[in-house]
């Protein structure tokens, strides 16, 4: 097992949609005994605290069809440097979220370093749309999209100008809620996307496998791990802003993160949406730091 120095960074922003309570997630991650697990499996853990927030909402939808743009660009630039900096030291980003707008800026720092990135967004939704195919005006909804160089030029330009990973390197994993938008955009780019409908036919074991190998056959400089946990299905993960019926089991989800681990792969990860206002006693939580001791390396036996 790899011994790692992880840098954890909280990001406390709940603008990137329409459900108050995620900024509270990574306090909840923490609590859930996060750092001690960790550190328990043999790695060197420093929490560098939390992004600042802005605390003042803008009503700027109006103009761009995009809720609260400012506070998500202010939020996802100070996570982007901040990332940058954890791997110039050569450590571990573990980032806490948070909605999943964070994955602009968790992403877009490791861009200064990784050329070639893979991603893994293991997610009830493929977070693909733009301000013209959004029902919602969520930015949380759009973070694949941005990233990918679509939408907004504010995003889509932080920390630098333009795509940070390619389309032909991100694996979704578990999608069951796709807008018509984002379905159109799968289909012209022909992205790698395990549905609900893989996993049920084929087995996660598989699932990871081709994850697994298709990523590697792409030459990909490192890999990160975008994990919302709305990905599992909410008899497991109850505190999630937009829960969907039918998805990831527990168990599954631990085993691919063991998958994961057994690869060597992963160079980042961050784990996202956890809402303790909507939780049961902090089981989202726990949820969260159960896969992490999975994905870094707890064993059974």
């Amino acid at each position: 097992m790899r011994k790692l120095d992880i840098s954890v960074i909280g990001v406390p922003l709940d603008y990137g949609q329409s459900r108050r309570g995620v900024d509270m997630g990574p306090s909840a991650i923490r609590y859930a005994g996060a750092i001690k697990r960790l550190e328990a499996i043999g790695h060197t853990l420093k929490d560098e605290g939390d992004v600042q927030v802005s605390a003042v909402e803008h009503k700027d939808r109006e103009a761009t069809n995009l809720k609260n743009l400012e506070e998500v660009v202010q939020a996802t630039s100070e996570l982007a440097n901040r990332v940058a900096e954890v791997v110039e030291k050569g450590n571990f980003p573990l980032v806490l979220g948070g909605d999943h707008s964070i994955a602009i800026g968790t992403i877009a720092g490791l861009s200064s370093k990784y050329k070639n990135l893979g991603v893994i967004w293991y997610d009830a939704h493929v977070d693909m749309n733009t301000a013209e195919t959004s029902p919602s005006g969520n930015i949380h909804g759009m973070p694949l999209a941005v990233l990918m160089g679509r939408g907004h030029e504010r995003l889509v330009n932080i920390y630098k100008d333009g795509q940070k990973v390619k389309p032909e390197n991100i694996v979704i994993i578990g999608a069951r809620s796709v807008d018509p938008g984002e379905r159109i955009l799968i289909k012209d780019l022909g992205m790698k996307v395990f549905t609900m409908h893989e996993i049920d036919r084929d087995g996660m074991t598989s699932v990871m496998k081709e994850a697994i190998a298709y990523l590697q056959s792409k030459n990909v400089d490192g890999v990160h791990l975008s994990l919302d946990l709305d990905g599992l299905d909410p008899l497991y993960t109850p505190g999630v802003g937009t829960p969907v019926p039918g998805g990831i089991s527990y168990r599954e989800s631990h085993l691919a993160m063991e998958m994961l681990e057994d690869s060597g792969m992963i160079t980042s990860a961050e784990f996202v949406e956890v809402n303790p206002i909507l939780d049961e006693k902090n089981k989202t939580a726990d949820v969260a730091v159960g896969l992490m001791g999975s994905l870094f390396g707890e064993k059974l036996l």
